[in-house]
């Protein structure tokens, strides 16, 4: 074994949070000078610009009108990964989500046989609790998960969820490796000139709240107008929406309804949003089901305090009465309760906001999950842990 590692990557090349994280192991495994590959329908999206520090290869399905609408993607990556372990030499495959990677990983180390690369899958949530426990993927899902060399979750909820939900003996290990963030990156900044050209009118002493998500329905996004306007009944706010989804139409017409969308910005998705993140005062989370919740903690990196649901992975990462509130998921008018503690008191916003930068610095800084994933891919290329 060479000190370099020969590492491939496939994630989904969107916006959430799978992709991200994935995106920011390969970045970083190449900054430590691996030779990482991505294999993906897309370039992934913080890839773009990063091309001369990785290597993409393109997933491609057939065109041929036989196949159409047949699903054919597990297939087409599975033959993309045996064609870049053969002609890379790859050392491991780190997957992302199980729903189809992980099951295309184990039809591609069934075709090359010894010289398959150790499969890596990490667990991200919906691909377990949602889609990979429905009747139609649970018996390939499960199979997929026991068949890869290591599991990594993303929290100790997930973990358990997993064990649970596929009726896998604890005694399969699962590792637990905590989602990271670049604090360098997300960091406390008070500078609302990003605020003043999405509001002109923006008040000095106005405080925002602020949502980032796909807006999907487990992300519970009338309650993020709820929240809204019952806050704004008792205390003057604006709120930023940041990201898209099925419903963001449905949050705006509510919005007219209320009058209230003047004092809202829908901002679309954006790839680089952390001065309006970090020049908010509460960042909001009323989510059905939330595996981790990583833009929770990009928010407390930048000493933004979180109003939460309290579910899934989120108790992890927020420390309720600390840096941040939790409430039970729908408790809208709990929710506005905590956010207004929040804005009327600033000394204790401030305390809020100092623990939770001191709380990611902590616990969820890059550079030591890295060191984690890395040691984890050294001892199954050396022969260890493998299943």
């Amino acid at each position: 074994m060479t000190d370099r590692l020969n590492l491939a990557i496939t994630c989904f090349p969107t916006f959430g949070g799978s992709g991200l994280i994935a995106t920011e192991i390969g970045l970083a495994m190449a900054e430590r000078g691996h030779r990482v590959h991505f294999i993906a329908r897309d370039l992934p999206v913080r890839l773009r610009g990063k091309g001369r520090q990785v290597l993409f290869h393109e997933v491609t399905e057939s065109d041929y009108p036989a196949l159409q609408n047949s699903g054919t993607y597990p297939l087409a990556l599975a033959s993309k990964m045996i064609e870049v372990a053969q002609y890379e030499k790859l050392d491991v495959l780190h997957v992302h989500y199980a729903v189809p990677h992980a099951t295309a990983a184990w039809m591609a180390r069934e075709v090359l046989g010894d010289k398959a690369p150790r499969i890596v899958t990490t667990l991200h949530g919906t691909d377990t609790t949602l889609v990979g426990i429905d009747p139609s993927y649970l018996p390939i899902t499960r199979f997929s998960i026991l068949r890869s060399d290591a599991v990594t979750t993303p929290s100790a909820f997930l973990r358990r969820a997993t064990w649970e939900g596929f009726g896998i003996p604890e005694s399969v290990p699962i590792e637990v490796i905590f989602n990271f963030v670049d604090t360098r990156h997300y960091a406390p900044n008070r500078d609302r000139t990003a605020l003043r050209t999405l509001f002109p009118d923006l008040g000095d002493t106005e405080q925002v709240l602020i949502h980032v998500s796909n807006f999907r329905p487990v992300k519970r996004i009338q309650d993020v107008v709820s929240v809204f306007a019952e806050v704004h009944r008792r205390f003057q706010c604006r709120l930023v929406m940041v990201g898209d989804g099925p419903e963001r139409s449905p949050a705006e017409r509510r919005l007219r309804e209320l009058g209230l969308e003047e004092r809202v910005a829908f901002v679309g998705k954006q790839e680089q949003f952390v001065e309006l993140l970090a020049a908010s005062d509460v960042f909001l989370l009323p989510s059905e089901q939330e595996s981790f919740g990583l833009a929770a903690l990009e928010a407390l990196s930048c000493g933004v305090p979180v109003v939460a649901s309290h579910i899934g992975g989120v108790p992890e990462l927020v420390d309720h009465g600390e840096t941040g509130y939790l409430a039970p998921v729908g408790e809208v008018a709990t929710m506005a309760a905590h956010v207004l503690t929040l804005l009327r008191d600033r000394a204790r916003w401030d305390s809020f906001s100092r623990r939770a930068r001191e709380r990611v610095l902590e616990r969820f800084q890059l550079a030591p999950a890295i060191d984690r994933y890395e040691a984890l891919y050294r001892r199954l290329v050396a022969g260890a842990d493998g299943r």
